[in-house]
């Protein structure tokens, strides 16, 4: 179903009932689901002690991977293992986590994970200061010319998709959105045209 909408992702919370409350899934999911689809698989990281399994999720198939800041006192070391491995490396942060806490990595990263919502459970509401964050998080890339995506999720949806465009996210993940909608299909056509409309030029 997402490869025939044209989604362009498909997003891959991973938690291990430790960093965040809820467990989920791990690396023979994430190589099962490569089997099955030509899309991206993007694993979003949400552990303990990310550097011992984060190239693991590469080689099952991840084409992205995102390690929280929180998580990770080597982060620098983890995002260059990332991408020598092959994936984009990604940073995400907590709504809590100050965006600024990322100027000292700023390049060696190639996207942000902005998260609208505390992980860990799906179906949450939008935490509405995240706006904010996006708008900084975009004024620091163009401040220190150096391109990396903004991705923001938790809570996007229709009602917010434009506005976090406009405020400069790249990549919206979307769950309850999409899948608990009546026509999951037509939800992701409604967000892309959402995304499409507000691009910043």
């Amino acid at each position: 179903m997402l490869e025939s909408t044209g989604a362009d992702i498909v997003h891959v919370d991973v938690m291990d009932g430790r960093f965040v409350p809820n467990i989920t899934l791990g690396m023979p999911v994430v190589a099962a689901m490569r089997k099955v689809t030509s899309l991206p698989l993007d694993c979003h990281l949400m552990i303990m002690e990310p550097s011992r399994y984060a190239l693991e999720f590469v080689a099952a198939g991840a084409a992205w991977v995102s390690v929280h800041q929180e998580a990770d006192p080597h982060l620098h070391r983890t995002l260059d293992s990332i991408r020598k491995g092959g994936a984009k490396a990604g940073v995400a942060l907590n709504p809590g986590t100050p965006v600024e806490t990322l100027v000292d990595l700023i390049g060696d990263f190639d996207f942000v994970l902005l998260m609208s919502v505390n992980p860990g459970f799906g179906g949450q509401s939008f935490i509405p200061r995240i706006m904010d964050k996006t708008r900084r998080l975009d004024a620091l890339r163009t401040e220190r010319q150096t391109p990396f995506l903004i991705q923001v999720d938790g809570g996007v949806s229709q009602k917010n998709a434009a506005e976090l465009v406009q405020a400069g996210a790249d990549c919206l993940v979307a769950g309850n959105a999409v899948f608990k909608a009546p026509d999951p299909a037509e939800a992701i056509h409604q967000l892309q045209a959402m995304m499409r409309g507000n691009r910043k030029a």
